[in-house]
């Protein structure tokens, strides 16, 4: 009973955090966090943040679907990039905030430190997608943020576990870590990969009708991050990149076999458990608020003071290291990015300082961050209490806070105006793809014509039908002849007619469903009508 009143306020928050964010124009995340502070405070629900079950059932989902729906084509282009941010940013930062940490708050051993260090290093891409909401990011940045966000959870929680187990055990090898590493890392993402696409092959494969709806398909597509994330770490493999690399497939297999209806409940079904999921993190991040805070007086004697306020003074310095360590490599990442060579390389854009500067302030962290560090053990071998496990908790939660309300400030402003150059290759591609669709579909259509079987005396129909068809079709044809022009430009003809069509349909849906019961239509017939309506109008508006 008490994990079903959990999970319903989990739920309940982050509906209500939408009407919260409208109302105050705050950021969702911060609204969440708020009110899963004061879920926990009211006594009535206990939310507890359990790391194996975030790993498992909030996590997978969230990193599978994000890699299934990034534009595979974008992450190619930028992988040199994306990789540095991921791994040799992640390294980076372990390496400088660990010394750093260490330096500041001596109490720290070095091997917390670095453990530490690892799990306030990953950036957290849903906070930044709903603080920048507001302020229209530019694509390719949004991309850059996350193509990182995807991977380099899996290397800072791969550090954070080498620095345990030096914590544990008082040993470190370069040699074992290499090793232990490219096992962790190809092991997940071969093995994230091998399974998604024999799974896509074998729903390909099967010839037997769907008569579930598609059920059974959306079903598996759901089963599958958290599947391949619980053998991946059964094989000591890192389910973070299995899980990634599962969506990254899944991306990547056409699904061919897959009827409309099915796509359209999948994206519908997908979207729902992505804004729960999202949602959910954040209150649960925030219900574990306040009982850090309440035991900041007795952790703050860890660090040789007695005011709790040193640990905002800590929390600050660390996010301020964070920070500077991010705008070095990114201004170092960006520069190479943009002048390598290649048809997206070459030239800086004006606003290069000011691209460094956003892509350092979205260096968010999250719920990832404090799910890690309460993974840190309990005891060491001897039995004696893990060192300074309370403090790097506190400070863990302190960064989150602190990272999510400073680009929730800065962030917007920073973003505003910024422009990044055009990516070459897109200007007439869209057109050119619409071109052959319609051509193929043209032929098709005429060749359907001639093989469907139909009595002599409806011929006449079908090639009447057949003709309208086929010259709707060409009137697309003639729209995609200019290979410059803006296929949804304000003002083109295309994007008028989308316009008048939508308009046209929603008068038809409110027309049924204020109107058809008096005609005598069956409320079962009211919706179907109604859900067609719908269809055509998703079409125009995807």
């Amino acid at each position: 009973m008490e994990v079903a009143a959990g999970v319903f306020a989990l739920l309940l928050g982050v509906v209500l955090s939408g009407i919260g964010s409208r109302a105050t124009r705050v950021p969702v995340p911060l609204v969440q966090i708020a009110l899963g502070a004061a879920i926990h405070s009211s006594g009535l629900v206990a939310i507890d943040l359990d790391p194996e079950v975030f790993f498992l059932v909030l996590l997978p989902p969230l990193l599978f679907l994000d890699g299934w729906r990034i534009p595979k084509d974008d992450l190619v282009r930028d992988a040199p990039t994306i990789l540095t941010l991921a791994l040799g940013l992640v390294v980076f930062t372990v390496l400088g905030v660990g010394v750093f940490l260490h330096w500041l708050v001596p109490a720290l051993p070095l091997p917390v430190a670095f453990a530490l260090a690892a799990v306030i290093s990953p950036t957290d891409p849903i906070a930044v997608s709903a603080i920048a909401s507001r302020t229209p990011m530019p694509l390719r940045m949004r991309r850059l943020l996350e193509g990182e966000s995807l991977f380099n959870d899996a290397s800072a929680l791969v550090c954070m576990r080498f620095a345990v187990t030096a914590a544990l055990t008082g040993l470190f090898s370069v040699q074992d870590a290499l090793l232990n590493f490219a096992w962790v890392a190809l092991g997940g993402l071969a093995l994230g990969a091998g399974l998604t696409w024999m799974v896509t092959m074998a729903q390909s494969w099967s010839s037997a009708p769907a008569s579930d709806g598609g059920g059974a398909q959306i079903l598996t597509t759901l089963l599958i991050p958290s599947t391949v994330y619980l053998l991946a770490e059964y094989l000591h493999c890192s389910g973070i990149l299995a899980a990634v690399a599962a969506g990254i497939t899944m991306g990547l297999t056409p699904h061919t076999h897959w009827k409309a209806t099915t796509r359209i409940r999948r994206t519908a079904v997908w979207d729902t458990v992505q804004f729960a999921a999202n949602g959910s993190v954040f209150v649960l991040l925030g219900a574990q608020i306040p009982s850090i805070v309440a035991a900041a007086p007795a952790t703050v004697v860890q660090t040789g003071h007695t005011s709790p306020w040193w640990l905002l003074v800590y929390v600050v310095l660390v996010v301020l290291a964070l920070a500077t360590l991010r705008f070095a490599w990114v201004w170092v990442s960006i520069r190479l990015a943009f002048l390598r060579p290649g048809p997206d390389g070459r030239t800086l854009p004006a606003s290069y300082q000011r691209l460094v500067l956003a892509m350092s302030l979205a260096g968010v962290r999250g719920a990832i961050t404090l799910a890690g560090v309460l993974t840190l053990p309990l005891t060491l071998a001897n039995g004696l209490r893990f060192p300074g496990r309370d403090l790097a908790i506190c400070l863990a939660a302190g960064v989150i806070v602190l990272s999510l309300v400073l680009a929730s400030v800065a962030l917007p402003h920073t973003l505003r105006g910024l422009v990044l150059p055009a990516d070459p290759r897109q200007p007439g591609a869209e057109n050119k793809a619409r071109t052959a669709a319609a051509e193929a579909a043209v032929h098709g259509v005429l060749q359907a014509v001639e093989s469907l079987p139909r009595r002599p005396e409806q011929r006449v129909l079908y090639e009447h039908a057949s003709l309208r068809i086929a010259a709707n079709y060409r009137q697309r044809l003639d729209q995609y002849a200019d290979d410059d022009a803006a296929f949804l430009a304000p003002g083109t003809m295309d994007a008028i007619e989308r316009e008048l069509r939508i308009a046209g349909l929603r008068a038809e849906r409110e027309e049924l469903l204020s109107s058809a019961g008096s005609h005598g239509v069956k409320d079962i017939v009211v919706r179907k009508l109604v859900r067609e309506v719908d269809l055509q109008e998703a079409r125009y508006t995807s």
